[in-house]
């Protein structure tokens, strides 16, 4: 009897690469959503306000959640765990309960390097379930994340999002100076590696793109607007052209076809959107601005999460643009001069500082929650006076009449049928109106 592996139909059997990636039960945690865990949710037929944090959590409730933490927890409070090894913060990142999130950064006695039975830390579930908003938020607000923590198989954050084809995710472990050369500790393979393996050709095509511009530095205050190319088109489009070349640009325009194409790297679509991302922007303001504008986001750079910048520096350092990163520590440098435009933005800004809550309390604050304004850069905001025009509204012109000779446009069927039916409407309206005025005037001359 034939086995498997000399069955023409069925093909030969597994090779060994395939083999060891199936090995030890975890081709599912490979293949779909990279965990073994149980499926576990505890009972929420309680109709009572939750009293725990894990309660407020798994319930997706802030407002308990803000008034538990108010009253004040503890250290077990706060790391309780249920059968898969997971915290609130975990069960929440994991259903993607965004609120949550946000809330238990004031925190501080959430490990945020937790791991669960499988070795999965919060940012490793943001990471791998795609989703951006969380794990950009983890990366910037929530101090000590720490993004080269492995699983037992020895993948990191940034390998997990790469596996499940998760470019943006991808994209912001790299910026954020997630390591692009760790290995696995069962085969050895490294992020491109799996890319390639598992098939995510746009997540590829995405590392090969940062790769070619490591260093976001439309972020940055020395960034110049100007395109670099233009005077050059603008030079061989001006210049003067013989007979023989005006012909050929004629044959070539007649003969050839446009098809629709993606943007060109350095070209006029990619260069709009570095200047409309770029801090001193000519044409809109940012909706952001770095807290440190002189270390703009690099790749394999370190970045530093907001309260952790706050504790080893002044609100004024990180404004006045003092502080850089380097090599994964953070120095300060003199302080650069100002241009024309952010002092124009920042002359009306005296006030902003003493709205900050005093002590380290600001250092968990973010910047969009400490009434400060996302279309300023500075967080000023300007004062906007509304008077009345002198002249008159103008009035509504009448429309001409049709004139001869002039075309007008067509009036389709359905629309002389509705206009034909208003007017009968109108004179049946009119008609039943004179037949009343008729039986009143007849009642009255009997009377």
């Amino acid at each position: 009897m034939a086995t498997a592996n000399h069955d023409p139909h069925l093909g030969s059997g597994p090779s060994e690469d395939s083999e060891i990636l199936l090995d030890d039960s975890d081709s599912g945690s490979v293949l779909s959503d990279d965990s073994v865990l149980p499926d576990y949710e505890r009972d929420d037929q309680n109709t009572e306000p939750p009293k725990t944090v894990y309660e407020a959590c798994a319930r997706n409730d802030p407002e308990s959640l803000r008034r538990i933490m108010t009253r004040g927890i503890t250290k077990e409070e706060a790391m309780e765990l249920d059968i898969n090894g997971r915290n609130g913060l975990m069960l929440a990142v994991n259903k993607g309960f965004v609120d949550i999130v946000t809330l238990l950064h004031t925190c501080p006695l959430i490990d945020i390097n937790h791991q669960d039975n499988d070795g999965n830390t919060a940012l490793m579930i943001a990471a791998q379930a795609g989703f951006i908003t969380i794990l950009n938020y983890i990366l910037n607000y929530y101090p000590g994340v720490d993004t080269e923590v492995r699983d037992p198989r020895g993948f990191t954050a940034l390998i997990k999002a790469g596996l499940q084809g998760r470019e943006e995710c991808v994209s912001a472990l790299i910026m954020h100076g997630a390591d692009m050369n760790a290995m696995d500790l069962v085969q050895g393979r490294g992020l491109k590696d799996w890319v390639l393996r598992t098939g995510r050709w746009e997540t590829m095509n995405r590392l090969r793109r940062l790769q070619a511009h490591p260093v976001a530095e439309q972020f940055c205050e020395s960034y110049v607007p100007e395109w670099p190319d233009l005077t050059q088109l603008v030079a061989k489009a001006t210049a003067a052209k013989t007979a023989s070349q005006k012909l050929r640009q004629r044959l070539k325009d007649s003969l050839s076809f446009n098809f629709p194409q993606d943007p060109q790297d350095n070209g006029v679509m990619d260069h709009m959107v570095r200047m409309t991302t770029s801090i001193h922007s000519p044409l809109v303001a940012t909706g952001c601005r770095p807290l440190c504008p002189t270390s703009p986001p690099e790749i394999g750079k370190r970045r530093f999460a907001v309260p952790e910048l706050l504790e080893k520096h002044s609100i004024k350092e990180l404004e006045e643009s003092t502080v850089s990163h380097s090599n994964g520590s953070v120095t300060s440098s003199p302080a650069t001069p100002v241009s024309a435009t952010s002092v124009s933005l920042t002359s009306c800004c005296q006030e902003r500082k003493e709205s900050m809550p005093p002590g380290n309390a600001r250092g968990f604050i973010p910047r969009g929650m400490a009434q400060r304004n996302s279309i300023f850069p500075s967080g000023c905001i300007p004062k906007i006076e509304v008077t009345k025009s002198g002249e008159p509204t103008p009035k509504k012109e009448k429309k001409k009449k049709r004139q001869k000779g002039y075309l007008e446009p067509p009036l389709w069927k359905y629309k002389e049928a509705k206009e034909e039916r208003k007017r009968e409407k109108k004179l049946k309206e009119e008609k039943e109106k004179e037949q009343e005025k008729k039986k009143s005037k007849r009642s009255s001359s009997q009377k």
